[in-house]
């Protein structure tokens, strides 16, 4: 019986250890600013993973569904345990016309541990004011 309960210890500890760090992105603000589109994002990383690298793939719709704008931006670097706000610029791009941001990727992710590529799946998401930001 005890062979039983070691072997599931041992493989919820195997299952934790794989497991992703989670990072939580809220799209909090956006604001007009000359030429461009400011986004304020918060990085919510409960975890103890350091990323030197974070690199978001963002698509912005229009009001209308169509394709507006494909940036790449940076986020890192991101501290272990701890809530980050992070600003973008996006160039010829006014707020007001925006309808959804997408998440299309996480395209460069690296912590402590080296290069991830489960970072995509890891992510949340969450949106405050009327545009959808969405993975």
């Amino acid at each position: 019986m005890w062979k039983q309960s070691a072997a599931g210890i041992l493989l919820l500890s195997v299952s934790a250890a794989a497991a992703p760090p989670t990072m939580e992105i809220e799209l909090n603000k956006l604001e007009a600013v000359e030429g461009a589109c400011r986004a304020y994002m918060l990085f919510r990383n409960p975890s103890e993973s350091v990323f030197a690298s974070y690199r978001l793939d963002l698509v912005m719709f229009g009001r209308d569904g169509v394709l507006a704008k494909r940036i790449v931006v940076e986020a890192a670097p991101l501290s272990a345990a701890k809530t980050t706000l992070k600003q973008f610029d996006v160039t010829g791009l006014s707020c007001p016309d925006l309808g959804q941001i997408l998440l299309n990727d996480v395209t460069a992710c690296r912590d402590q541990a080296g290069e991830r590529t489960d970072c995509t799946a890891a992510v949340k998401l969450h949106g405050r004011g009327s545009i959808e930001f969405v993975k």
